[in-house]
């Protein structure tokens, strides 16, 4: 079985649940609050802690109060965590879900998003066939390390996940990641700005052509879409959305379990669309054993 390296950062998630996003200078009401274990490469590493897959994450966790809160969770999931320790205070992430379950994030960046170039030097990559990469991380001074990094490791499967910030990454540094030929996985919203197309079908098709690669593109309700020169719509139940943190993670981190164990990418999408709907009828990115189970039948 692939052995699997998650490269990001691991926050602590303040979902605030509104009616609606407030107007400048307007007074609202939050109708519930939770804090929860949360960042991209956690919600990654979670799904594929689910699925029993051999997985390393490799997510800096700094100091102060909400790294300590990452701390003692992490240690309570008994995630598979490789000891990343920054001088810096860890950020977190508010979490505004609307009635609609959409979600609107306020980041804190800390020193989750930094990786230092002795860690990436010490660490052996030669049982990791597979690797997750978050464009978040590509933002910061170390991001050109994580792309030489995973270059120089030379991954059977890239897994990359430019994220809504597509659009604000280091172009230069993105077209790199282009060239180490990653599988992309976006949502509709994300692919569509990026490629400037009038549909999925069509950025899917200009994204393929960047990588040489398959793309996923994620179509909400309607469920993925598959591209490795022919385009495959895969379907998903609708369900009724609590909110959508996290389901993206969700979706990408269970794809990468499923090919790890011998799945074709259709039938790794086929599960990650279940756990996805899973997940936005959950608040907040953890399901239980209970939970994950249900989603698999």
């Amino acid at each position: 079985m692939k052995k699997i390296m998650v490269i990001g950062s691991t926050v602590l998630d303040i979902l605030i649940h509104v009616e609606q996003l407030p107007k400048t200078n307007e007074d609202i009401h939050t109708l519930s609050e939770k804090l929860s274990l949360g960042g991209c490469a956690y919600n990654v590493s979670n799904i594929i802690h689910h699925f029993h897959v051999p997985y390393t994450l490799f997510s800096p966790v700094g100091n102060g109060i909400y790294g300590d809160f990452v701390k003692e969770n992490l240690a309570k999931r008994k995630a598979h965590v490789y000891p990343l320790h920054p001088q810096g205070n860890n950020g977190c992430c508010y979490c505004f879900i609307e009635a609609d379950g959409e979600r609107t994030f306020v980041v804190n960046r800390g020193a989750e998003y930094i990786f230092e170039k002795e860690w990436l030097d010490e660490f052996d990559a030669s049982e990791y066939d597979m690797v997750y990469l978050c464009g978040l991380e590509l933002e910061e001074v170390s991001g050109p390390l994580l792309v030489d990094f995973i270059r120089k490791s030379q991954f059977e499967y890239f897994f990359f996940a430019p994220g809504s910030r597509i659009m604000h990454l280091p172009q230069s540094l993105l077209q790199q990641c282009f060239d180490l030929h990653p599988l992309l996985h976006l949502n509709s919203e994300e692919a569509l700005a990026y490629t400037q197309s009038d549909s999925p079908e069509e950025a899917a098709i200009k994204l393929n052509a960047l990588t040489q690669r398959p793309v996923i593109i994620t179509l909400g309700k309607k469920g993925c879409l598959y591209y490795d020169g022919s385009i495959t719509i895969i379907p998903t139940q609708p369900v009724k959305q609590v909110d959508t943190v996290g389901a993206g993670d969700s979706h990408i981190g269970a794809v990468m379990a499923n090919i790890a164990m011998g799945k074709s990418f259709e039938e790794a999408i086929q599960m990650a669309n279940k756990i996805c709907s899973k997940i936005v009828q959950t608040n907040g990115t953890q399901l239980t054993e209970e939970e994950f189970r249900e989603a698999l039948l």
